[in-house]
C-alpha cells in the first residue's frame, strides 16, 4: 500500500472531521451484530435491517431460538436480506456455533487468530465478515477491508487492486495503530464516504478527499475552472 501512513491517516483525519462519529456497529446486542454482519451479505444494509426488525418482532434474534427455528419460519424473517435460504441456513449453523461455545464471554477468551480462523471455518463467513464480528463484537485490533475501502484507496492512490485483502488490512492497522475502536470508526468512516461520494460513479462535488483524489483530478474543468461531475 503505496505511502500507507501518511495517506491512511489523511483519509482517517478528514472523513473524521467531515462526517463525525459513526457509533458503528447499529446493533442492540453482541449476537444481533453478528447476525447483522451475516444478514447484509450482497445486499444493501436497509434490507438487513428490515431482516434483523423481522427476528426482533418475532422474538427471534437469540440465538438460543435461531437454532431451534423451523427453516420455513426462518427463511420467511430474514426473506428482505434476499437470498433468504441460504442466509436462513447460515444463521442457525452460526447460532449453533455461538451456543456450543458458550457465548460471548468463553469466546473472547480466545486468541484473535483461533477466533478468526473459527469465523472463517462457518459457512458463509469469508474474511470481510469474519473481521466486521471481531472487531464490533470481539473488539480486536482487526481492518475490515470492503469494497468501499477498496474503492478509496484505490481512487485516492494509496493502494492497487493487485494488493490482498490481508496486506491492506494489516497496512491500515499498521498506519492507525492497533486500536479496535480507532479501526472500526475508521471502517464505518469509510462506508459512509462511500454512500455519500465515493460510489462505482464518484460524486466529487463536496467531497472531503477531493483535493487529494485522483479519480477527481481527471474530471474536466468548465468555463469557471470548476471540476465537472461525469
Amino acid at each position: 500500500m503505496e505511502g500507507s501512513d501518511s495517506a491512511v491517516c489523511t483519509i482517517f483525519q478528514r472523513l473524521a472531521a467531515a462526517y463525525g462519529p459513526q457509533d458503528w456497529w447499529p446493533a442492540r446486542d453482541p449476537f444481533e451484530m453478528m447476525a447483522g454482519a451475516l444478514l447484509t451479505q450482497r445486499t444493501a444494509w436497509r434490507n438487513a435491517e428490515r431482516a434483523i426488525a423481522s427476528l426482533r418482532r418475532a422474538g427471534a434474534l437469540s440465538p438460543e431460538v435461531l437454532a431451534v427455528l423451523p427453516p420455513p419460519a426462518l427463511e420467511a424473517l430474514v426473506r428482505p436480506a434476499g437470498t433468504f435460504r441460504v442466509k436462513a441456513a447460515r444463521l442457525r449453523v452460526l447460532a449453533q456455533w455461538y451456543i456450543d461455545a458458550g457465548g460471548r464471554g468463553s469466546l473472547m477468551r480466545r486468541p484473535t487468530v483461533e477466533l478468526r480462523a473459527e469465523l472463517l471455518g462457518l459457512p458463509g463467513i469469508g474474511p470481510e465478515t469474519a473481521d466486521d464480528i471481531l472487531v464490533y463484537v470481539f473488539a480486536r485490533p482487526v481492518f475490515v477491508v470492503d469494497t468501499y475501502a477498496r474503492r478509496i484507496f484505490s481512487r485516492f492512490g494509496s493502494a492497487g487492486k493487485e494488493e490482498s485483502y490481508e496486506q491492506l488490512s494489516a497496512a491500515v492497522a499498521g498506519a492507525l495503530g492497533r486500536d479496535a475502536a480507532v479501526l472500526g470508526e475508521f471502517h464505518a468512516l469509510l462506508v459512509e464516504h462511500g454512500k455519500r461520494h465515493c460510489r462505482a460513479t464518484p460524486r466529487c462535488t463536496g467531497c472531503p478527499l477531493e483535493a487529494r483524489c485522483r479519480t477527481a483530478a481527471l474530471r474536466p474543468k468548465n468555463d469557471a475552472g470548476v471540476r465537472t461531475e461525469t
